[in-house]
């Protein structure tokens, strides 16, 4: 029989054991709950019953240690094994997008000098200030990993975080901020763009009168989860702003980027950053009115974070996949709204991945391998994993993104894509990640660019898709890896994709003077 004394230190290296393995992968208590539910709702614990196991206070009964063992891949002999680490396992950031450059001479760099610079430079390259605004935000969410707490809070302190909310219950929030909702039809409407660029739909769906009416586009009337959001958008606009004038419609299909409130001219105006930052503020604050993080988090723990389930909630599949950056306990994430032939609308980058394309200007020579290009270029409307190595230059990495092909308010053909960095998934697991992506990598060589992941790589991204209990990260382990490039015209592959080798270099001017001085030595 276990003594009082024995009972209590076997409580205390269990309960300092489940501890360690639940921040390691960053799950809060209330997320490890919820998981012992999703997998054993009977032996599952609750969040406080869960503190004191941690705490030493209470010993798991077999059953729940069945269940924390299965959440971390673990055998449930390791969690009695009373050798406690040491040393947190150290897993390396992966590359940042918004780390500064070191730029020499810095007074070149001023506040002043780049202000005067900027607008001149937007001039010349024909960029448009909203198309400016738009990159300086997006440098600043993915620098705060997409977490913005105070519009978090924002939204709960409105919606109470009840989810899902109806239709119903929007229009009763709107009433009580004294909001009038009125309704308009106009259909969708071709607009001319370049010669050689596709048509593409656009559709006013929603604007905002100051100071109290939301005109809504009877067009959405069938679409229940599109309607929520714009009203979600325009009860953001009367939180924050008060409901001021300084608002752009809401608009869906072609020049959603380049014509609101004459935004094409191309110079930089105090306006154009302004109701791009207010557009953003109040997209991200219906995001979160419609999805409040910990409700929602548990409805993707729930289904796995699958992509089609967003139905079951009335909410868009656009929405669904953009919010699960934001309340994942998982940081490491990418996300993608293209359109064809190859234009990012929106993009999410926190773990640093290059973009296949750009959202001013196409690309010449985009890489075909990446799972947002197929499927832009498919029919199939059901969801696609893929296992990517990314190879640039020397830089190799390890991606799982789940895409899907949609249509947005007005119609138009698009493809959204989430992913993850898988990198760092595995190294908080002690897994050599280089050692898998060279693995992996070989295989997809020897197979011409792509190939089945080698069962040993399979088993370990098995292990990282259970313990993140990201679903589509063991369907993509089950198909074919591929290795997709930044630029075909740079392809890395042994056979370029494209059918011809990568053109050759000719000699540049510092081989030349290396040339020279390599004679004169």
């Amino acid at each position: 029989m276990t003594s009082g004394q024995g009972l209590l230190r076997k409580a205390h290296f269990v309960g300092s054991k489940i501890r360690n393995l639940r921040k390691r992968n960053q799950l809060t208590l209330e997320d490890l709950s919820v998981r012992c539910i999703q997998l054993d709702r009977e032996a599952a614990p609750s969040v406080s019953y869960l503190s004191m196991i941690e705490n030493g206070r209470r010993v798991p009964s077999e059953r729940l240690l069945e269940t924390i063992a299965e959440i971390f891949q673990k055998d449930v002999r390791w969690f009695f094994d009373e050798t406690l680490e040491t040393e947190p396992i150290e897993v390396p950031a992966p590359p940042s997008v918004t780390d500064p450059l070191p730029f020499e001479p810095k007074f070149l760099f001023s506040n002043a000098q780049l202000q005067a610079a900027i607008p001149e430079l937007l001039s010349q390259t024909g960029t448009t200030g909203r198309q400016f605004a738009h990159l300086l935000i997006r440098a600043h969410q993915e620098a705060h990993h997409n977490r913005f707490p105070d519009l978090e809070r924002a939204a709960e302190s409105v919606g109470a975080k009840r989810f899902p909310l109806t239709v119903e219950d929007l229009a009763g929030i709107a009433r009580q901020l004294g909001l009038t909702v009125r309704w308009f039809d106009h259909p969708p409407f071709r607009e001319k763009g370049a010669p050689d660029a596709p048509a593409v739909w656009t559709l006013v769906r929603s604007f905002f009168e100051a100071p109290r009416t939301v005109w809504i586009n009877r067009q959405l009337e069938r679409q229940r989860g599109r309607v929520k959001y714009d009203l979600a958008n325009h009860i953001a606009h009367k939180v924050l702003h008060d409901g001021d004038g300084a608002r752009s419609p809401q608009m869906a299909g072609g020049g959603v980027l380049e014509h609101h409130h004459g935004s094409d001219w191309p110079h930089l105006e105090a306006r154009d950053t302004l109701h791009a930052w207010r557009d953003f503020e109040c997209s991200y604050f219906a995001s979160a009115l419609l999805a409040p993080k910990m409700p929602f988090r548990q409805f993707l723990a729930r289904h796995a974070y699958a992509v089609d389930i967003a139905g079951k909630v009335d909410l868009s599949t656009t929405l669904h996949m953009r919010r699960m950056s934001s309340v994942s306990p998982y940081r490491h994430w990418h996300y993608f709204d293209a359109y064809p032939p190859g234009n990012l609308r929106a993009v999410y980058r926190g773990n640093g991945i290059p973009l296949p394309w750009g959202n001013m200007r196409a690309v010449p020579d985009p890489c075909r391998h990446w799972a947002v290009f197929r499927m832009l270029n498919t029919r199939s409307s059901r969801p696609s994993a893929q296992i990517s190595i990314l190879r640039n230059g020397d830089d190799a990495r390890l991606y799982c993104c789940e895409t899907v092909r949609s249509r947005d308010a007005a119609g138009n053909a698009h493809v959204v894509c989430a992913g993850i960095d898988l990198a760092p998934a595995l190294a908080s697991q002690g897994i050599d990640a280089r050692e898998v992506i060279d693995e992996i990598e070989a295989g997809c060589r020897r197979g011409g660019g792509s190939a089945p992941i080698p069962r040993g790589a399979r088993r370990k991204l098995e292990t990282v898709s259970k313990i993140l209990n990201i679903g589509w990260i063991t369907e993509g382990a089950a198909g074919e890896a591929k290795i997709i490039c930044p630029r075909s015209s740079a392809c890395p592959r042994e056979k370029h994709c494209l059918g011809r080798a990568a053109a050759r270099r000719e000699p540049g001017i510092d081989e030349l003077l290396h040339t020279l001085t390599a004679q004169s030595a």
